[in-house]
């Protein structure tokens, strides 16, 4: 195997860590937001853990983020949470995520 050939494949490799990574910070982030949200909600316990794995869930939708922001905006609509403050919380959620999960600075 040519130097050439290794290098592309180191590359390749470091491309699909970095899928993996950015997929598992993002789910981290929804988990996290769907407490958030499950909290406002007053859900608890199972009911709780449903709603968080709906909202984890969603990411894996045809418009991916958007279909996250839609549903927490569309479920906290009734307590005065607007689509602003839903994005504001997925993104404290997203540094948090990366904090836990590790990610390089």
């Amino acid at each position: 195997m040519s130097s050439f050939d290794e290098r592309e494949q180191s590359f390749e490799r470091r491309y699909q860590n970095d899928q993996e990574f950015a997929f598992k910070v993002k789910s981290r982030r929804n988990k996290i937001a769907g407490h958030w949200a499950a909290g406002l909600l007053g859900k608890s316990g199972a009911e709780e853990e449903a709603y968080v794995a709906s909202v984890v869930a969603a990411e894996l939708g045809k418009d991916g983020e958007e279909h996250v922001i839609a549903k927490l905006v569309a479920d906290l609509a009734g307590k005065g949470i607007d689509r602003h403050r839903v994005t504001v919380e997925l993104e404290k959620a997203l540094a948090q995520a990366k904090v836990e999960l590790g990610a390089p600075k």
